[in-house]
């Protein structure tokens, strides 16, 4: 499971190069707690193509190497 952000950095999904532009945070009020929070991610490809994707899809993706993370904090 990843910990960091990925806001900012540039990926390869698939055959498609993008970047992570923004986190969508959703809350919804359940019984248990006060909120029970979804996080998406906003993808831009440089084809013109836009994607939002869970945060748990866009982790399952690059643990199955599906998504390569190009562009690492510092590099």
């Amino acid at each position: 499971m990843r910990h960091e952000s990925p806001i900012g950095r540039i990926i390869l999904d698939g055959d498609k190069l993008g970047i992570v532009i923004n986190e969508i945070k959703v809350g919804t009020m359940n019984d248990h707690s006060l909120f029970n929070w979804d996080v998406n991610y906003e993808i831009k490809y440089f084809n013109g193509e836009t994607c939002i994707m869970t945060r748990t899809s866009f982790d399952r993706l690059v643990e199955m190497g599906r998504i390569e993370i190009l562009e690492e904090p510092g590099e």
